[in-house]
């Protein structure tokens, strides 16, 4: 008697897929940063949305929302950032290559949090500074000018969110192990 084995198909890794994501924002975040110092004054912008939404150039010598921007010590923030945003880095890559072997809202978020570091983090070795220019108005209150690495890092946070509050098929198998005893996809 003949018996049909079959299996699953294995499903292809979205590492190489993620990481390509992570680069595509890098490019994104420093193109964008290089055409607004080119092409934007310091200090001015220009309207796309009156009374919501411009384009601006500013730099940020601090973190997000630029904080520590009027520090004593620069160099020390600036130092400590750059220390700060390497270990966040190579700590998300960390987990983005030991647990994004499946796609989930995770994986993608590690993605865009990496690609974001990696793009905050050029500017604050190389520039000094950070170039912010997406400038966004509520009503009477003013969101802190951000960029496109900022935007990459708090959209990835909330996927990251997303993924803990309910989980991918992906992430439920995975953390208690799937049919190759894998753990986390990995």
């Amino acid at each position: 008697m003949s018996h049909l084995h079959t299996e699953a198909k294995p499903r292809s890794d979205a590492r190489p897929w993620l990481l390509l994501i992570a680069v595509v924002v890098v490019i994104l975040d420093r193109l964008s940063k290089i055409m607004v110092a080119k092409h934007i004054t310091m200090g001015s912008g220009k309207v796309i949305i009156p009374h919501v939404f411009r384009i601006t150039h500013v730099l940020n010598t601090g973190a997000a929302f630029s904080m520590f921007a009027e520090s004593a010590s620069p160099l020390a923030v600036r130092v400590g950032l750059i220390i700060f945003s390497v270990v966040a880095a190579l700590a998300v890559l960390f987990m983005l290559v030991r647990y994004g072997k499946h796609w989930s809202a995770a994986s993608v978020g590690f993605a865009l949090v990496l690609g974001g570091a990696i793009g905050n983090l050029y500017d604050r070795a190389v520039l000094h500074y950070v170039i912010d220019f997406l400038e966004v108005h509520i009503g009477t209150y003013h969101w802190p000018d951000f960029n496109v690495a900022d935007s990459a890092i708090s959209v990835g946070a909330v996927l990251l969110l997303v993924e803990m509050i309910w989980p991918s098929e992906t992430a439920e198998s995975a953390s208690t192990g799937d049919a190759n005893g894998d753990v986390l996809g990995a």
